[in-house]
């Protein structure tokens, strides 16, 4: 990170709203303050002929005031945060191999898989992008499905040592200490000057209820460590007088984001252009200085990230399985009007029956501010309007806003007119964003707002320091105490059947053979991924929980599973109604077409499964009577799926 102090460096002249050199804040009455002293404490200029101490401006002139270490404070913050997140996800760490959410658990099996799947990569030599392990033989494109490599390959000594679960819960938990923790510590160097206005901002970027809906489902989506880092060196680029390093520093920060989440890597870079474009609005002669070094830098960072993800990205927009749009039914995934001004679910003012039809599910609550803290950003808005940071944060956070309203713009579950959302989501990449986490934008706006008040409001030099202390402290515990994160709600899930894990298995399946689950894995039936992943995925399954061309075509629109299956269709009715099915002729003959088509060796159903018998007497029609071996009914049907037969 740059120097704030040198000259050129790009420090928080470059995004100071009053264009002076220097880190320089305004108080209420458009005064300055001092500098920072280095360690986070604020100093008036001394007279002259004085001592060049820590004088402390709210006291008596000249008094010192004790420095208090930033590495210090820094790890108390970061100490903190991890705490935080430890007691959000406090009930998985009770048991991370056998709980999952109460209302969810095909995302987290999920991303289980990809992390095992990470393991195969460094270990074994398997190629990083594409997997027949799952969708046999199919497979899956895994550049188009988010499989966490950024995460998967540094988590590879977790996962070898305690399975995919602890590390799924391990970056769940780092994911939003992480998140906090990187805005916490480029507001405190770059932005703010008072420490609590940084802990404010960092605390409800990476804990705030957004990110808190996501954190039981997509650890990929709450890591945004590397986002404050982005967004930083992207403005540090307008007073950049090192295009090309400052270039290539950013394009290894946006390539590693890549492997994290793409999407949120897109919301990254359409937040600063919008941002960008707002200051210049209000300051068009700011763009005489800043287009040169800003053009420069990019130029520099797109010529070295399309170098790096060149390939990976064919991968995903060309290679095999490769998939253009997401399906209808995502596409429309909106926040409710509504959603703006209630509490999110998981918090302490939540209440996930209210917020039952207010987003599409509970893991994308995407906004969820409740009323105090939309008064209270509006009320920021109106009293920092002078300033041009102000102003093109509330203009980014509002465009994003509306966006996230979707195509069609609702106010409690009662479609109002068409959003701005449906001009644009045919565009290229946008057509496979999901609308309603631009509120994550949003958020993260909302945020850097916080720290800029509580930053104003505590250097207030026409109120006495007790009064301004507790008058910001009483507003923010009004408006957050409701925000407050509650420990993630978890149930119980099926263990991992002992013939899966004890190695039992092995004798039946040959490497060009599949093991079918039954279910066959899919979305709500991901059970059989979790199998997999806990054996390192040395035996391969058709079907899951994946994103995928519409009937297995190569750049057909996406959807959530492989081609249409009907074995997968008859047993999933059965699994859920729990009623037998009497198959005909042509239902039997169509199954074992399939079964041959996924070169089944076996058929495994754990005796506890739910609607066991009724799953067993309709698999035993299609392939005759089963046997129990340990805790599964097993059907052997290599004879059947053999070519010959």
């Amino acid at each position: 990170m740059p120097d704030p102090e040198a000259p050129g460096s790009g420090g928080p002249a470059a995004i100071d709203p009053t264009g002076e050199q220097g880190p320089v804040s305004v108080d209420a009455g458009g005064g300055s303050v001092g500098p920072d002293d280095g360690a986070g404490t604020r100093r008036t200029p001394p007279p002259s002929g004085s001592d060049q101490g820590t004088v402390d401006r709210s006291g008596d002139p000249g008094t010192p005031v004790r420095r208090w270490p930033t590495r210090r404070r820094d790890l108390l913050v970061f100490g903190a945060f991890l705490l935080a997140a430890f007691w959000v996800t406090s009930q998985i760490w009770l048991d991370p191999a056998g709980r999952v959410a109460s209302l969810y658990s095909s995302d987290p099996a999920q991303v289980q898989f990809f992390l095992a799947h990470s393991v195969r990569v460094v270990l074994h030599g398997e190629y990083p992008f594409f997997t027949d392990r799952l969708n046999y033989p199919d497979g899956v494109n895994l550049m188009a499905n988010t499989a966490v490599l950024g995460l998967g390959i540094p988590m590879i000594p977790v996962t070898l040592l305690f399975g995919p679960a602890v590390s799924f819960v391990v970056l769940v938990t780092l994911g939003l200490a992480g998140t906090a923790s990187a805005w916490y510590f480029v507001l405190s160097r770059y932005v703010v000057r008072n420490p609590i206005a940084a802990i404010v901002g960092g605390w409800f970027c990476g804990f705030s209820p957004a990110l808190l809906s996501h954190a039981s489902w997509h650890p990929n989506i709450i890591s945004q460590f590397l986002l404050p880092f982005i967004v930083w060196r992207v403005i540090l680029l307008t007073r950049s007088t090192r295009v090309v390093r400052d270039g290539i520093i950013l394009a290894l920060l946006v390539s590693y984001q890549a492997f994290i989440n793409e999407e949120i890597l897109l919301f990254t870079a359409l937040a600063c252009g919008v941002f960008l474009a707002a200051v210049l609005v209000q300051q068009p002669g700011r763009f005489r200085t800043a287009w040169r070094p800003l053009a420069g830098g990019l130029a520099v960072c797109a010529v070295l990230a399309v170098a790096l993800l060149a390939y990976p990205l064919y991968v995903q927009f060309a290679g095999r399985q490769a998939y253009h749009g997401l399906s209808d039914a995502v596409r429309d995934y909106g926040n409710d009007l509504a959603a703006f001004v209630s509490p999110g679910s998981p918090t302490l003012g939540g209440n996930e029956r209210a917020n039952a039809n207010l987003a599409p599910n509970y893991s994308e609550e995407n906004a969820f501010f409740g009323w105090g803290l939309a008064l209270l950003t509006l009320g920021i808005v109106i009293w920092l309007r002078r300033e041009v940071i102000v102003r093109a944060l509330a203009a980014t956070g509002l465009i994003f806003a509306v966006l996230s309203l979707g195509e069609r713009v609702s106010y409690w579950n009662r479609d109002l007119f068409w959003g701005p959302w449906e001009w644009l989501v045919k565009l290229p990449l946008l057509d496979a964003v999901v609308p309603t986490r631009f509120g994550l934008i949003t958020t993260v706006a909302i945020g850097l707002l916080l720290a800029l008040a509580v930053d104003r409001a505590w250097s207030l030099e026409s109120v006495d320091r007790r009064v301004r202390r507790v008058g910001v402290v009483t507003a923010l515990a009004v408006v957050l105490l409701p925000l407050v994160p509650l420990p993630l709600k978890m149930s119980s899930r099926p263990p991992v059947p002992n013939f899966i894990s004890s190695g039992h298995w092995r004798q039946f399946v040959g490497p060009d053979q599949s093991l079918v689950p039954v279910p066959v894995p899919a979305m709500g039936h991901t059970n059989g991924m979790r199998w997999a992943a806990s054996t390192d995925l040395d035996f391969k399954i058709p079907g899951g929980y994946f994103l995928a061309p519409r009937n297995g075509n190569t750049g057909d629109p996406g959807r959530f599973g492989g081609r249409p299956s009907g074995v997968s269709e008859l047993l999933d009715e059965v699994s859920t109604t729990g009623r037998v099915l009497t198959l005909t002729d042509r239902e039997r003959r169509r199954s074992m077409d399939e079964l041959r088509h996924w070169q089944a060796a076996i058929l495994v159903l754990p005796v506890r499964e739910h609607h066991a018998e009724p799953l067993r007497r309709t698999v035993e029609q299609i392939v005759g009577p089963g046997r129990r071996v340990d805790d599964v009914w097993l059907w052997d049907i290599r004879t059947l799926t053999a070519p010959t037969s």
